[in-house]
């Protein structure tokens, strides 16, 4: 008798660790999705998506998933629509145990607007990632107008910095637009930047009615250099409307047009 006891002692715990994975597993694919929990990173600083756009987005394209069991909702699918959202750097999407879908979603970080012309309005991210703008949301960036070309590659997500991308002036101006972010100066006094048809590069300040001519974007830390000196020792002296440009684009040398 106390033999069989043991044994049946000894076999519960067994049959509780075969049965329990079984019915985890049950229960897990037959649970009902209750709700769908949208986290998105950076949502105080930048409004590109809502989670009103990414919970209707997924239910248009994937259908009403509340109420169907985990079974029936395929995470891959959701997944690649979440990809469709150029927006977002990455995104992560799984059910926990009660039912819940979590979508985490993280925000590119702009660095530049883009406005060609008639050709569309667009962002930079700081990963080189152009980003068509689709809202009226708008973040105080720098604008970059004029002789743009953005290619369908761009649009699938490339980066600019990409070797793929040939022939391309962005590469230049996003290293000038990084270059003007991280100086506090310069940021506060570049208000636009604009490429004409030779690809030389014009920046418009927000003191002083007058338009920097940087020609290319040969030594253009140099070029700026120069013209801080100017600001500093001659603009202050002579008036900050005397001149109508000032062409840095020659060699260690500023030539002012007067108005």
């Amino acid at each position: 008798m106390l033999k069989r006891l043991v044994k049946i002692l000894l076999i519960i715990p067994v049959l509780y660790l075969v049965a329990m994975p079984v019915w985890y597993a049950y229960n897990y694919y037959t649970k009902p999705c209750r709700k769908i929990q949208v986290t998105i990173v950076d949502s105080a600083d930048y409004h590109f998506v809502t989670r009103r756009d990414i919970q209707n987005t997924i239910i248009r394209t994937n259908g009403n998933i509340i109420g169907k069991p985990r079974r029936d909702i395929r995470i891959d699918e959701i997944e690649h629509t979440m990809k469709k959202f150029r927006e977002l750097r990455k995104s992560e999407v799984y059910m926990d145990i009660d039912g819940t879908l979590h979508i985490y979603a993280d925000q590119r970080t702009p660095v530049m607007r883009l406005m060609p012309g008639e050709r569309g309005d667009y962002f930079v991210d700081n990963e080189g990632v152009v980003v068509r703008r689709r809202n009226l949301y708008t973040p105080r960036l720098h604008i970059v107008g004029g002789n743009i070309n953005i290619t369908q590659a761009m649009l699938d997500g490339v980066s600019v910095l990409d070797t793929a991308i040939k022939n391309t002036i962005l590469k230049d101006i996003y290293y000038i637009v990084n270059y003007i972010n991280d100086d506090d100066f310069w940021s506060a006094q570049i208000d636009q930047i604009y490429v004409d048809g030779n690809d030389e590069i014009d920046l418009i300040p927000r003191v002083g009615n007058h338009t920097i001519h940087l020609g290319t974007a040969e030594n253009y830390e140099g070029k700026l250099k120069n013209l801080r000196v100017f600001y500093d020792k001659v603009l202050p002296e002579v008036g900050w409307n005397k001149y109508s440009v000032i062409n840095l684009a020659y060699r260690d040398q500023i030539v002012c047009k007067r108005r």
